[in-house]
């Protein structure tokens, strides 16, 4: 089969790799309909992730059909059309007890397209298959799936429920990608007063007024005063980091008022400066997070039932064996206007139905 495979920072190809094979009893191969590129996976061919390493198949997030299944799955068999999420989960640890899938210790965790060969293939061995993979609704298209496996419970988890948006909140959120955009749409859910979106790219901010943002500011254009205007000088309840460099983080803690709360989301390759001496005082809390997705069931039911906006951050689509193209488009965002970009996207009704 073919994959997108990572040979070190700034080198990838698509190319011939070996298929998978069940390795354990509790794995499932899957092969991967469609799949998408995340702003992680940039992270990892700059060089920010050096756990990854040369050799390994990128991707974390995929819809596609079960085709084999090991003797311990019991969720799924073969035939059945599935989401893979991006994290994994044994089920018996401590953390997973918890709900903490993303910190699981027997196995789990954020392991595809970073310790293990990931979704960015033809087909992909997903460990812990009974926790670590959704059957999908008929209802929602592989396109719009896709977009479950990290961003929308990323967004939710990571960046709303962390900050604990609530009824009457001003939420700031700090870069207006997908993950931004996908807090942007989940915050709402809480009915906060209104919120601000800050990105340097006009189609982002566009996408985002789309999206549900009240207000929009162009991260040159002093964000910080349009956040003082907006609440007397108080600054916001919750203010969403949705980047990952320095400036995002440090500017989101000077707008955060005095007993609100800083949700970090963005994947960090450099350190950030923390000023205490301001911060000590306000009785901030600061969250940082990788994604459980325990919120994955609630969030599959919402998109079936129309509730989230999927659709709408999908600006570009491509075939698999267009890999290289399409990272391209989605690297140079500020050119292209790329939101997510989808690559495959067999239509559904080809994938064999279980029979009953």
């Amino acid at each position: 089969m073919k994959g997108y495979v990572f040979h070190g920072p700034g080198q990838s190809a698509w190319e011939e790799i070996p298929d998978p094979a069940i390795k354990e009893p509790t794995d499932a191969i899957v092969r991967v309909d469609s799949v998408t590129i995340c702003g992680t996976d940039l992270h990892i061919l700059k060089g920010d992730v050096p756990e990854v390493r040369p050799g390994t198949v990128l991707g974390h997030e995929a819809v596609g059909e079960i085709m084999e299944v090991g003797g311990d799955v019991r969720t799924v068999r073969p035939g059945d059309r599935v989401l893979v999420s991006c994290i994994t989960a044994c089920g018996r640890c401590r953390f997973c007890r918890e709900g903490g899938y993303g910190q699981c210790r027997g196995g789990g965790g954020w392991i595809l397209g970073h310790l293990i060969d990931g979704t960015q293939a033809e087909y992909v061995r997903v460990p812990h298959a009974d926790l670590s993979v959704h059957a999908l609704p008929g209802a929602i298209e592989s396109k719009d799936a896709v977009l479950l496996a990290d961003i929308f419970p990323t967004a939710y988890e990571v960046g709303v429920l962390n900050g604990r948006v609530g009824p009457g909140d001003t939420v700031v959120v700090v870069g207006a990608g997908p993950v931004g955009l996908a807090a942007i749409a989940t915050a709402q859910l809480f009915a906060p007063e209104r919120i601000v979106a800050v990105d340097m790219a006009a189609s982002r901010r566009e996408a985002a007024k789309r999206l549900g943002a009240h207000a929009v500011a162009d991260v040159n254009e002093d964000p910080e005063q349009l956040v003082a205007d907006l609440t007397d000088g108080l600054g916001v309840d919750v203010a969403i980091e949705a980047v990952g460099v320095p400036e995002s983080f440090e500017m989101c803690t000077r707008m955060v008022r005095p007993g609100g709360h800083v949700a970090n989301i963005g994947v960090h390759g450099k350190p950030a400066t923390l000023h205490l001496e301001d911060l000590w005082i306000k009785n901030v809390t600061i969250t940082t997070g990788l994604v459980d997705t325990s919120s994955t069931p609630t969030l599959l039911r919402m998109a079936a039932a129309g509730r989230l906006p999927t659709a709408q951050l999908v600006t570009h689509t491509f075939p698999l064996d267009r890999m290289e193209e399409a990272y391209d488009v989605f690297a140079r965002a500020a050119d292209t206007g790329a939101l997510k970009v989808v690559l495959g996207g067999q239509p559904h009704e080809e994938i064999a139905v279980r029979a009953t």
